[in-house]
């Protein structure tokens, strides 16, 4: 299940919006990102072509089995490094952002290591 950074962090905001909005669309995504409509619009191409997302004729965003299995997968390795910065000390918006980084790289074997470490704090 080999991605790039930025195709994780577009099906991680694709997951977290459709959690919040009855559906999502393109410009969800730029708005919740801070991006030009038309780089989201490109990005989708390539999800779409990946195979990794489904969109309607009315523009709705759907991940599709393989999207969300990579979304889910970012988004609780965000969650848990999120969490374990915040017990070490380190304040709520540094944690996110530093998470937010290092979850697309950080292999699986630190990922369960850190996960059995904050099972014990």
């Amino acid at each position: 299940m080999k991605n790039n950074e930025s195709a994780e962090m577009y099906l991680e905001t694709i997951l977290v919006l459709s959690k919040q909005l009855p559906v999502v669309r393109s410009v969800d995504v730029a708005t919740e990102l801070g991006f030009k409509k038309s780089s989201v619009s490109i990005a989708m191409k390539h999800l779409r072509e990946k195979k990794q997302i489904t969109v309607t004729d009315a523009g709705y965003i759907y991940l599709t089995k393989e999207g969300k299995e990579i979304a889910e997968m970012i988004y609780e390795r965000h969650q848990l490094l999120t969490e374990f910065f915040m017990k070490l000390g380190v304040s709520e918006k540094t944690a996110t952002e530093d998470a937010c980084r290092i979850e697309h790289v950080i292999s699986s074997e630190s990922i369960d290591a850190i996960k059995k470490h904050i099972k014990t704090l």
